[in-house]
């Protein structure tokens, strides 16, 4: 980055007041009467009322409207584990991007815990506060315990957004990259590079969009996850198969998919050269991907490419899910995020990039045309037909699956968050 680009980031933090978002009030409070029905004595009548019964929270109260985004620091953005204080500034964003696409209400927390168990503790006995949690920024593997532990607590949904955001537009794009390219997805192999949670929650929701197990071939620092290893943990372990390849480049010899979710420059020109014919690559390191788009062009002219950044085609964008499962999830109060949900919502999403995109993205991108093919595979973030698709589908599979304790709103599928 540029140091002027590194100041504008500091001033946009900065002013015109410090932080990102704020507290609004939804009714008036200007007259004596309106702070009598606010506070005392009116507030008494909720109070009772919820005290009757709980559901009650969500018709007297913004429960039903508010997530919180909580971590403990231990793997902010890239950067490493900083320390949940250092945090703020990315969950104060992820607060804004919930209000900004889909009208839901966020508050950041921030955890200092000396272990996963505490960190648990600490969430379970305030998650009554709120709707949802989406939990953010936890190292592998304790966030998967973390996770699963929550959700087996509380009665709300909890999502771990770097786990299955990434996975819900990544295989949104992978199903759409295989019908550009004909490939069935129950016949494709692909290479995993990273182990961590985001490629773990990824491989599962390609197992169970089809993808078969022992075609995947996932990758950590000391190669080939295969079964003849005794140094995996239980989350790893799961995706050791049966196979004589050991390094990344038996791996990607062959290979249909690459799949990065590891660091930097990992994969050089040369290996791409190995793969199968219409490669599909998804080079998510973020900054500076696996192997660069240029690279892969010099390498190939039969490939479908995708980065984590936004200035090359096919961006898997997380911004592009949570927002959208999350109002889905609030609005039939669903007490999780299932499976289903998570695959509804990938569908979703490889179903609008095959619409014909509106003028409003095309404004925003300084485009002339663009249409579905090798360079959009994924739909823009800016494209606010995202809202009323992907909250409707996760919504109806929430219903589907009995994980939802209400019905689909009538103002449904939304159109803007002015519905809302």
């Amino acid at each position: 980055m540029s140091e002027d680009f590194k100041q504008a980031a500091l001033d946009y933090h900065e002013f015109p007041k410090p932080g990102k978002i704020s507290v609004e009030l939804t009714t008036p409070a200007q007259t004596s009467r309106d702070l009598s029905l606010a506070y005392s004595p009116g507030v008494a009548e909720p109070v009772k009322e919820i005290a009757a019964d709980p559901e009650n929270a969500y018709r007297y109260t913004a429960k039903g409207n508010l997530v919180a985004v909580i971590t403990d620091g231990s793997a902010i953005l890239g950067l490493g584990n900083l320390g949940p204080l250092a945090s703020k500034p990315v969950m104060e964003g992820k607060s804004l991007l919930f209000k900004r696409f889909a009208g839901v209400d966020s508050i950041d927390i921030e955890v200092e815990s000396e272990s996963p168990q505490a960190f648990i503790d600490t969430v379970r006995r305030i998650a009554n506060t709120f709707g949802g949690i989406n939990l953010e920024d936890i190292k592998a593997p304790e966030c998967f315990e973390i996770e699963r532990t929550l959700i087996e607590q509380c009665e709300i949904p909890v999502f771990h957004d770097d786990q299955h955001g990434t996975a819900i537009v990544t295989v949104a794009g992978v199903l759409n990259a295989l019908e550009i390219v004909g490939k069935n997805i129950a016949d494709v192999k692909m290479t995993v590079l990273g182990a961590g949670a985001a490629a773990i929650s990824c491989s599962k929701l390609l197992i169970l969009a089809g993808m078969k197990p022992e075609n995947i071939f996932m990758c950590d620092r000391k190669g080939v996850i295969h079964s003849g290893r005794d140094d995996l943990n239980q989350y790893k372990a799961g995706f050791a198969i049966d196979t004589d390849k050991r390094t990344v480049d038996d791996a990607l010899n062959g290979a249909d998919i690459f799949l990065g979710l590891s660091g930097p420059n990992m994969v050089t020109g040369e290996q791409i050269k190995t793969m199968a014919a219409n490669p599909i690559i998804f080079a998510c390191a973020n900054p500076v991907p696996e192997i660069m788009p240029e690279e892969v062009a010099a390498a190939r002219d039969d490939a479908i490419m995708a980065t984590g950044r936004s200035d090359f085609p096919n961006q898997v964008n997380n911004v592009l899910g949570f927002p959208f499962i999350f109002r889905g999830a609030l609005d039939v109060r669903a007490r999780r995020i299932n499976e289903e949900m998570k695959l509804a919502a990938a569908k979703a999403l490889a179903g609008l990039a095959k619409e014909p995109v509106t003028q409003e993205v095309l404004d925003a991108y300084g485009l002339d045309s663009l249409e579905f093919g090798p360079e959009y595979i994924i739909p823009k973030a800016v494209d606010s037909r995202l809202l009323g698709v992907v909250s409707t589908a996760v919504a109806q599979a929430a219903i589907d699956t009995g994980a939802a304790d209400g019905p689909l709103p009538a103002n449904y599928p939304l159109k803007s968050i002015s519905d809302i």
